[in-house]
C-alpha cells in the first residue's frame, strides 16, 4: 500500500454487539484489524436507538428488553464510538459495514420484509453521500443488501453488483431489488468498479472459519483502501 493510503480515514458503521442482534464481532474486529494493518485511521459509529430485539447468544432465543445499538456497539469499539447522526462523508475517505443479523434488523428491515425493506434514514444518508463523493464503500456478510436496496434498479438506482456468497434466498432478494449477484467464496471479495462498492460473503456461510472470514474481509479492505488512495 502506498504511503498515501496510510493517511486514509475510515468510518465503520456498527449496530450492536453479536451476530444475532447486532454487528458480528469477528467481522467487526477483522475490519478494524485490517484498517490498522494498512495504517488507516478509523472511527466507529452506530445508531443511537434500541435494537430490534435482544438475543441470548447461548440459546439463540430472544430475551429481555431491547438494548441500545450505540451502547452495545461500544463494546466492540472499546468505548470510542459516535452516534451515526454525526457521520459526515466529508470527514472520511471510505465507509465500511460489517455484517451480523443486526445489519438486517437495525440498519434496515430486510430481516422482516426482504426486498420490500426500508433502510434507516441515517444509513441512507451516509451511503448516498459517500457514493456521490466517489468514495469507496465496503460491506460484509448480509450488509450488502443495504447497497442493493439503495442502489438497485428496482428502487430507481443505477444498479450495483454485490456478493452474498452462495446462491440462496438472500441473493434472490438482492436480485429482486435490482442488484446483480456474484456467487463467491468466503475468502473472496467482489468489486463493482463503477459504483465503487466492495462486498465479501463473510459469515453468510455458516461453516466459514474465522480465518476465512478474516481473509475475505482483508481483500475488501485492501480494495477499498486502494480505491480511496487513488482519488
Amino acid at each position: 500500500m502506498s504511503s498515501s493510503a496510510t493517511s486514509l480515514r475510515a468510518a465503520v458503521v456498527l449496530c450492536g454487539s453479536g451476530r444475532g442482534d447486532g454487528s458480528e464481532i469477528h467481522e467487526s474486529v477483522s475490519i478494524l484489524t485490517h484498517c490498522a494493518r494498512l495504517g488507516i485511521t478509523y472511527q466507529c459509529f452506530a445508531p443511537d436507538q434500541p435494537q430490534a430485539d435482544t438475543i441470548n447468544h447461548l440459546t439463540g432465543k430472544p430475551e429481555g428488553p431491547a438494548r441500545n445499538c450505540l451502547v452495545e456497539a461500544a463494546r466492540i469499539a472499546r468505548g470510542i464510538i459516535l452516534p451515526l447522526t454525526e457521520l459526515e462523508a466529508g470527514d472520511y475517505d471510505l465507509l465500511l459495514f460489517p455484517g451480523g443479523f443486526g445489519a438486517a434488523k437495525n440498519l434496515c428491515t430486510f430481516a422482516a420484509q426482504g426486498p420490500a425493506c426500508t433502510v434507516l434514514a441515517d444509513v441512507q444518508r451516509v451511503l448516498r453521500a459517500f457514493h456521490a463523493a466517489g468514495k469507496p464503500i465496503g460491506l460484509a456478510c448480509i450488509a450488502p443488501v443495504l447497497a442493493a436496496r439503495i442502489f438497485g434498479k428496482a428502487g430507481g438506482g443505477p444498479g450495483v453488483t454485490i456478493t452474498l456468497g452462495a446462491p440462496g434466498p438472500s441473493a434472490d432478494a438482492a436480485v429482486a431489488m435490482g442488484a446483480t449477484h456474484r456467487p463467491l467464496a468466503v475468502t473472496e471479495a467482489c468489486t463493482d468498479q463503477t459504483m465503487r462498492i466492495i462486498t465479501t460473503p463473510a459469515y453468510m456461510d455458516d461453516e466459514a472459519t474465522p480465518w476465512q472470514v478474516f481473509t475475505g474481509i482483508g481483500k475488501l479492505v485492501d480494495a477499498a483502501a486502494a480505491m480511496a488512495a487513488k482519488r
